[in-house]
């Protein structure tokens, strides 16, 4: 019996909580993100926005949506890019995300458009939290930055640092960092930075580091040379993810 209701429950799963593709516009802009909601919802409606690493939406992105539908959470993949401008290559992709790194007013505005659509899919405007995964945890860091309504914000091995010339104001959002202790693209001089930003902002900030890890550590096509600066950590990989859903539990 037990065998038969457990089935029931996996194929009730697999028949009304499945990844959507869902078109919006930013202008003249076409984007192109995916939402996933849960089979049986859970209390306030609890909603998680993903943005993908700097190559654009992935496989990994996806697969972290499905399981937080498991988990009983709205979730939806932001499309930063958009249409007719997906990265093909890491130079690409580094421009790409060069450019929003440094037009923040614009990176803005596409996390807030897919804010949107995370809400009119059925999340609770008042009960959402933003997590990033590489070039998507600087825009995590920078969503709560820009004081948008969100409960907390997640970098996975996000990039931490900003310009100079902005301008620190107080962070509301809580935030949680999750970081690999020997990532070379996030030198010590922007992690100082960072840690006094939090101060200065009154953050309600944490920020936890994983030895042996350096960046990418969630990513397991990066490979595992860690001699490359990016490569995948199985050990931070899951100790990453218990420490976001401890996050989740407390904020949402």
């Amino acid at each position: 019996m037990k065998k038969v209701v457990l089935l029931l429950l996996l194929l009730s799963f697999k028949m009304n909580a499945q990844l959507k593709p869902i078109s919006y516009q930013d202008g003249n802009q076409k984007l192109n993100g995916f939402v996933i909601s849960p089979s049986k919802s859970i209390a306030n409606q609890p909603g998680i926005l993903i943005l993908p690493a700097w190559m654009g939406i992935d496989d990994h992105a996806k697969e972290v949506a499905q399981n937080l539908a498991k988990l009983g959470y709205h979730a939806f993949i932001a499309d930063i890019y958009g249409e007719g401008n997906y990265p093909t290559n890491s130079k690409e992709a580094g421009q790409q995300a060069g450019f929003y790194k440094n037009n923040v007013a614009d990176y803005h505005r596409r996390i807030q458009l897919a804010l949107d659509q995370l809400i009119k899919n059925g999340a609770n405007k008042n009960n959402i939290v933003v997590i990033g995964y590489c070039f998507g945890g600087t825009g995590a860091i920078e969503v709560a930055r820009a004081g948008m309504n969100v409960k907390g914000v997640v970098s996975f091995h996000g990039g931490l640092g900003k310009a100079s010339d902005r301008k620190i104001t107080e962070i509301k959002a809580k935030v949680l960092v999750l970081h690999g202790a020997d990532d070379p693209f996030v030198p010590e001089k922007e992690v100082l930075a960072f840690q006094q930003e939090m101060k200065e902002s009154k953050a309600d900030w944490q920020m936890i580091y994983y030895s042996g890890a350096v960046h990418s550590f969630t990513n397991k096509k990066a490979g595992n040379d860690n001699s490359r600066g990016a490569a995948y950590n199985e050990t931070a990989d899951k100790r990453s993810f218990e420490h976001f859903l401890s996050f989740l539990k407390e904020v949402l």
